[in-house]
């Protein structure tokens, strides 16, 4: 029971995190452009609690699986509808349609947000995806400060030898360090295998460095037939591992380069994600939804700080690559029709926008709860995402 509720707290509270640094993004561009911010919420709606304060209502929503910035002048396609005021220009016989459902003459026009220019319009929507980019990258510059990263070192090691393998014969032991093979330095396990799977069954002369440090040659001939699960030599290779930590002056470049790749590895995941739900029709192992995300924040947690901000960060930088590509609903799909409205000069009609919107937001609810379900499932099975 304690450590259920430490998962749902902790959880919370990460979510937390994350969407108020998204929808504050949204909310200081949109002040800096003058834009009216009707509301900012925690959540969707129904509401649970709101309080006004100046011209914004920032409330708590029951559905804590998100949050939004309704902003004044926002289509339906947006965060919600627009109020809009009833009053008339003088001279002009009374209001008119505009668009976006917003009337001539209506109170603060121009703090409407279809009336900015493309380009305001375009930063206020990027902003929420710019800052979970920036949450990550301050998080991974922390951390590779504080606890470093880990590299790929030079030192190659033998992990396993299979016994009666033409290693085993030859003497080859476990913890062994590979120095170079006929007197070629070896700095990785894939030039090693590379270099053995040229020499298949002629004799190579390994030069080992054993766990006391002793130097030796032992010659050995790789196998030409050998079991799939075994090499040709009979042995596992691995090569070390550095952990580097950065001075401050390093650390933002560092934190910045991390953040890129870690993004970069994202996006091939949804792809490999779309692509097996399309041809398998199932999910694929380690995705998470709400759920499976709030049991590996829990179990982050108990391991310390350090893996917690970790976690964060790689939560926040799933959030900023996730919205931003161009799906109806998130902010990409929002920003793919601003892009559409300045390549092509004209604007996608609000009501054909907002059905766009409502049809990706189906969608995504849908996976939402198939993802759900498989978390559910492997939870009550006693499965886990993270490696034993």
């Amino acid at each position: 029971m304690e450590a259920m509720l430490l998962t749902i707290i902790s959880f919370l509270l990460v979510l937390t995190v994350l969407v108020l640094v998204h929808e504050l993004g949204h909310y200081l561009v949109a002040k800096f452009f003058n834009v009216k911010v009707e509301e900012f919420g925690f959540g969707f709606p129904p509401k649970a609690w709101g309080k006004k304060i100046g011209e914004t209502v920032y409330s708590i929503n029951w559905l804590p699986i998100g949050g939004f910035v309704k902003l004044y002048g926002e289509d339906d396609a947006g965060s919600g509808k627009i109020n809009t005021s009833r009053i008339g220009m003088s001279g002009m016989g009374g209001p008119d349609i505009l668009s976006g459902g917003v009337k001539r003459g209506a109170k603060d026009l121009n703090r409407a947000f279809f009336t900015q220019s493309i380009w305001k319009r375009f930063l206020i929507v990027f902003a929420g995806v710019f800052m979970n980019f920036v949450l990550a990258t301050v998080l991974l510059t922390y951390l590779v400060m504080a606890q470093g990263i880990p590299n790929p070192g030079k030192d190659v090691f033998i992990a396993a030898v299979v016994k009666n393998s033409p290693a085993d014969k030859a003497g080859v032991q476990v913890g062994d360090k590979v120095v170079s093979v006929d007197s070629v330095a070896i700095t990785s396990s894939e030039q090693l295998i590379s270099y053995t799977k040229h020499h298949l069954g002629q004799q190579i002369t390994l030069k080992i460095q054993d766990t006391k440090n002793k130097i030796q040659n032992t010659e050995v001939i790789p196998r030409v037939h050998y079991p799939s699960n075994e090499g040709a030599m009979g042995v596992a290779v691995v090569t070390n591992v550095i952990v580097t930590k950065y001075p401050w002056y390093q650390a933002p470049f560092v934190g910045l380069k991390e953040a890129c790749y870690q993004s970069w590895m994202i996006l091939v995941g949804l792809g490999q994600l779309v692509r097996q739900l399309v041809t398998r029709g199932q999910v694929p192992q380690g995705l998470a939804g709400p759920v499976g995300i709030a049991q590996i924040t829990g179990q982050f947690v108990q391991m310390g700080i350090n893996p917690t901000l970790s976690l964060l960060a790689l939560l926040s930088l799933n959030l900023a690559i996730l919205n931003v590509l161009p799906i109806p609903a998130l902010d990409g799909g929002r920003l793919f029709f601003i892009v559409f409205e300045a390549v092509f000069r004209r604007k996608i009609s609000p009501k054909a926008e907002g059905y766009a919107h409502a049809i990706g937001m189906a969608v995504l609810l849908a996976l939402i709860v198939l993802i759900t379900f498989h978390d559910v499932v492997r939870i009550a099975t006693g499965g886990s995402l993270l490696p034993k």
